[in-house]
């Protein structure tokens, strides 16, 4: 792998990641409805070159322990993702934009218009993160039945993604031809109409909008369960990882590339970027100390609810913090985020006989993502080791804090990882896919002319 190939891109959770990072006063009161902020975030990335800003997302509120929830402002209440992707277009020029939109409750037709018109407005720099919503509490705000299985999740949003992909290519490149001589607007024989009916759902087509600038958008996904992981090898650009140790970081790696390959695909074509919270400092022990500030807030109802509700919902009202955490409480199973679950399976595993606080505080920095705390250097190191030794292509970070977190990576670790020749001065090119370097794909309807 050449120094060349690390991709950088941010998750933007208005005051920052951690749990307790609205009440470091980094961010503005009202972040979460702040225009300025978000643009500020978004331009600091684009000066900085990182290929995408991202917009993490849960069509609700959480349910649980109103008690915690009131202490933790994620999802409680902030921007629709897909409408600030539109804002954002207008005020940046390279920086890929990418948001959260749910095949669980959603239409694909509504969807793929919506992001072909992004792409258009943003001139190619698009990217859609597939998801299949798990939350009860999003299910019924749709008048659904909570928690849909698994597997029926998954088999919907491979017929969802089948209909948007063929929905985006409704028309070729070339199709309108908007010739005032002849007063044709469009080339008949250059309009495909899809008359898809399967399992899930029936769409006619066509799309009453051009081919998007990079073709398909870009798509993300972040299954972690098998079936997650086979669709993101059949149809995803990028895929999240979780991974918290490298070792297990270089199999998911290689098992999404090598199912990717069993579907026809070049390895390539799919571009893995690892959950990552840098907690930067000038030096090792001025990290430490930011950290330790924000440890320090965690409020306890914030701590275990969070456990809580990562976990399927478990009780542990009946446990102490001091009290050493009970392993029977672990679940198996569940039909919500299978990377959450086997994560926390390992965490208690290796941190055997912790008790609730220690857990609840360990697990709350990243909730999953790999954590580096330290100088430039320090995490520049990390993530060389990652990407030199195939367990990454990039980094998708979370960062502790919006902006000043933030802004302490990009002033202190982009210009470590350029020196070090791993990462880019500037854009090559003007679209997500350019700066990912992946290919414009092809037109279904021109593979299937062409057999």
């Amino acid at each position: 792998m050449s120094k060349q190939e690390m991709h950088l891109g941010v998750i933007l959770h208005p005051y920052g990641s951690h749990v307790a990072a609205w009440l470091s006063g980094d961010a503005p009161l009202g972040a979460e409805i702040d225009v300025d902020h978000y643009t500020n975030v978004a331009q600091i990335a684009e000066r900085a070159a990182l290929d995408l800003i991202f917009f993490a997302d849960v069509p609700a509120v959480r349910e649980g322990n109103l008690q915690a929830i009131r202490r933790w402002p994620m999802f409680a209440a902030q921007f629709e993702p897909v409408t600030v992707l539109g804002m954002l277009a207008g005020k940046t020029s390279k920086i890929g934009l990418a948001a959260t939109a749910s095949t669980s409750y959603s239409e694909p037709y509504n969807l793929a218009r919506q992001f072909a018109s992004l792409d258009h407005l943003s001139k190619g720099r698009i990217g859609w993160n597939v998801v299949t919503t798990s939350s009860a509490a999003a299910a019924l705000n749709f008048g659904s039945n909570p928690r849909a299985d698994h597997q029926a999740r998954y088999s919907r949003a491979t017929e969802f993604l089948t209909i948007a992909k063929a929905l985006w290519d409704s028309w070729d490149d070339d199709a309108f031809t908007r010739d005032r001589e002849t007063g044709l607007f469009f080339d008949a024989e250059k309009l495909h109409t899809l008359n898809f009916s399967g399992e899930h759902f029936s769409v006619k087509g066509p799309l009453n909008i051009a081919r998007p600038p990079q073709g398909h958008p870009v798509i993300i996904q972040a299954g972690g369960s098998a079936p997650g992981r086979d669709l993101a090898a059949r149809t995803a650009d990028v895929v999240f990882s979780a991974e918290p140790e490298i070792d297990a970081g270089r199999a998911f790696y290689k098992d999404v590339k090598d199912r990717a390959v069993a579907y026809g695909r070049d390895a390539d074509d799919v571009k893995i970027l690892v959950a990552l919270m840098p907690i930067v400092g000038r030096t090792r022990s001025e990290a430490d100390d930011i950290l330790a500030d924000l440890q320090e807030r965690i409020h306890p109802d914030v701590g275990r609810e969070i456990m809580s509700y990562d976990l399927g919902g478990i009780d542990l009202s009946d446990v102490a913090d001091d009290d050493v955490f009970p392993m029977e409480k672990v679940p198996t199973s569940t039909q919500g985020g299978q990377s959450f679950l086997r994560y926390f399976q390992e965490l208690i595993q290796q941190e055997g006989g912790a008790t609730v606080k220690e857990l609840y505080k360990y697990y709350s920095i990243a909730r999953g993502s790999k954590f580096a705390v330290g100088s430039a250097a320090d995490v520049a190191d990390l993530m060389e080791d990652w990407t030199s030794s195939r367990a990454a292509d990039g980094f998708m970070c979370v960062f502790p804090t919006f902006p000043n977190g933030f802004r302490r990576f990009t002033e202190l670790v982009v210009p470590e990882l350029q020196r070090r020749g791993l990462f880019r001065k500037g854009y090559q090119g003007n679209t997500l896919r350019e700066h990912l370097r992946l290919k414009k794909p092809g037109s279904v309807y021109k593979k299937v002319q062409a057999s």
